[in-house]
Parts: structure tokens; sequence; C-alpha cells
């Protein structure tokens, strides 16, 4: 586009153009825009947009009770339910407030910190990967953290999940650096600290709850010491067990174990079964030589009793005992014999010397 004019011809800023001008033809380029003339522009285009359209102090003023109004409109914060409000003024602490809409000195004068008071968190110990809350065959083992001594000397490969929910929410922000981390660490601590008081045999069977337990107890102690404003909510073992390259030689000790458990009960069971019986055949025994010894005992005392009313009564009449004693003896031996009695005035005296009077009585029936 030809800036060339009939006049001489001038360039777009009004300088001359072509070889000649007002300056001798020395500056040939284009002259640099006006700052002032834009710099009234600008402010005439302000004042058009100011009340009353002149930009007086007025309009300062309302600008800026606006700015004001809304700075102070900021303060207004909502705290959601499971989470606690913490006021800070100029970056301290000074108090909490509960969920629901609150109001506080709005940025930078004061701040609001919302953490979740009711949020379980975990950490796990010993383990990382799939499905952190709790240990699957796909977790990878961090034998750093894993492998700990127990109280027999052993060492044990353990993996645990601590559940963990803030308790106070300023000294959980402000007491501890890195809460997550403390955690952790004071977990493992305390984990080695249980198990270096627990035979190996007992951290892998019988006491897991009371390892489980007593760590919770130690953790939230620690906690408690460092004012970290954490509650322990649980601590659960995963693997408890020894190292992968001695898991084979455990187990087959644990079978042996479990072999000489087995034999112990059944050798315990034949006991339970035989001792009894063995107690119950010797009470009787002892009950039967008891009644046998009063029996006897009674007996003798009876024979003697009588013997004594015999001979008392020989004393005083022996010639009518001895006959009474005669008789008695006589009729017991008597008493199962074949008999035949003669009497000597039915003509006895012509018997002949041998009668067989037993056979001829069996022969007439009088066995009958």
């Amino acid at each position: 586009m030809a800036w060339n004019s009939q006049g001489g011809g001038q360039g777009p800023w009004g300088g001359g153009g072509g070889n000649g001008g007002d300056g001798g033809g020395g500056n040939t380029g284009p002259t640099p825009p006006d700052i002032e003339e834009m710099l009234r522009r600008s402010q005439d285009k302000f004042k058009k947009f100011m009340p009353g359209g002149a930009g007086g102090a007025r309009g300062i003023v309302l600008i800026v009770l606006a700015v004001a109004a809304l700075w102070g409109a900021s303060g207004f914060y909502r705290v959601d339910p499971g989470q606690r409000g913490v006021e800070l003024l100029f970056g301290k602490f000074v108090k909490h407030t509960t969920p629901g809409l609150n109001y506080w000195f709005p940025s930078p004068i004061g701040e609001v910190l919302k953490p979740n008071v009711e949020r379980t968190n975990t950490i796990t110990v010993g383990f990382r990967g799939q499905g952190e809350g709790s240990r699957r065959s796909g977790a990878r083992d961090v034998p750093q953290e894993s492998l700990m001594l127990t109280g027999d000397q052993n060492i044990i490969d353990i993996d645990f999940v601590v559940q963990w929910r803030i308790k106070d929410a300023a000294a959980f922000l402000f007491n501890i650096r890195d809460p997550e981390a403390t955690i952790k660490i004071a977990a493992e601590s305390a984990m080695r600290e249980v198990i270096g008081q627990t035979a190996l045999e007992d951290a892998t069977t019988g006491k897991r709850q009371q390892v489980q337990q007593k760590s919770l107890v130690l953790l939230q102690k620690i906690l408690d010491d460092y004012d970290a404003g954490v509650t322990i909510a649980e601590i659960q073992l995963q693997k408890s067990d020894p190292p992968a390259e001695v898991i084979d030689a455990f187990h087959d000790v644990q079978r042996a174990r479990q072999d000489q458990e087995r034999s112990i009960n059944e050798a315990t069971a034949y006991k339970n079964d035989i001792v009894p019986k063995a107690k119950g055949m010797a009470q009787t025994m002892i009950q039967g030589a008891s009644a046998y010894k009063e029996k006897v005992t009674k007996e003798a005392d009876g024979e003697a009793q009588r013997f004594l009313s015999v001979y008392n009564t020989y004393k005083n009449a022996k010639d009518v005992t001895t006959r009474r004693l005669f008789l008695e003896r006589m009729q017991q031996v008597l008493k199962s014999a074949d008999k035949v009695i003669i009497d000597k005035g039915a003509g006895g005296s012509g018997v002949v010397p041998y009668l067989p009077l037993p056979e001829l009585k069996k022969r007439s029936g009088g066995e009958k």
C-alpha cells in the first residue's frame, strides 16, 4: 500500500516519506507511537465505566468496599460429615470446628484445614502390591521390613496391616512432619519388639492373637508419646512363617511334632481308659477281701462264743453235757449212713449172721 501523497508524501506516523522530508533526508523509517496519547485514551475509556461517569473519590471508595465485601464473604466454609475443621490464625492453630457451615477469617489472615477423622486408613508392613488391605498372592514381599528375630534366636517372616484413624486433627497435622511414615516406622518397631520376646513356634501357631494385641498396645503408646493425634484401630497379621529357605524343614518339624502329640493323646486316652478299670477292679477286690474278713471274723467270734457257752454248760452239768455232745456227734455221723436196727425183744437173736437188708430194701422199693 502506498503512503505517498501529492504534498511531498508523508508516512503513516506523520513523518516525511520518500527520499526527502523535514529531516533533511537522513531518517527514512516509521515514527514510534505516542505513549502519552495512548494513556490518555485508556483513562478516558476507564472513566466511562466509573459511577457518575467521572471516576472521583466516591467511585474508588465503592470499589474498595465491594472488594472488601467479597473478601469477607470468602470466609464462609463448610465442613463435611466425617471431617473436622482446623482453624488457623496467621498460621497458628486456634480451634476445631464441627461439620456444618462455619465462618473464619479469610486468607491470608486465616486458613481452614479439613482432615477426615472418621476414615480408616491402612498401612502395610512387609509387602506391597495388589490388595494392600490384605496380602494376596500377587503381592510383593519386602524382606527389609518382614524379616524379624524371635525370642529363641530364630528368623521369622511377618507381613501385617495397620489400620488407624485420626483422633486429634490439630495434633495430627502439626505435631509430626510425615504422619503415615511415622506410623509405619513405629508399627514396625513395635512388632519387632514383641516378636523379639516371643518364640518362633508361638508366633507362627497358637499366640498370633497375643502378638497382634501386644503390638497394638505398644504402638498406641509410642504414638501417644509422640502426641501424634492418631488412634490404632487394629493390627492384623497376614503372614507369620519361617523364611522361605527353611520353611520345608520347618513344616517337617511341625508334622513330627503333630505325630508326637497324636501319640501322646492316644497314650493318654488308653491310660484314661485302663486306669479307671484297674482301679475299679482293685476296689472290688479290696471290698471283697474286707467282706470276707468281716465274715470270717464274725464266724470265728460266733464259734468262740458258742464254744464258751457249751464249756460253761459242761462245767455246770458234765454228764448231761457229755451225753448230749455224744448224741449230737453220732447224729451227724450216722445221718447219711444206711442203718438197720433190730430190736432184741422181737426175736432178734434168731437172725442169721448176714442178712443183706439194704439190698432187699432197694428191691422192695423202699427207696421211693
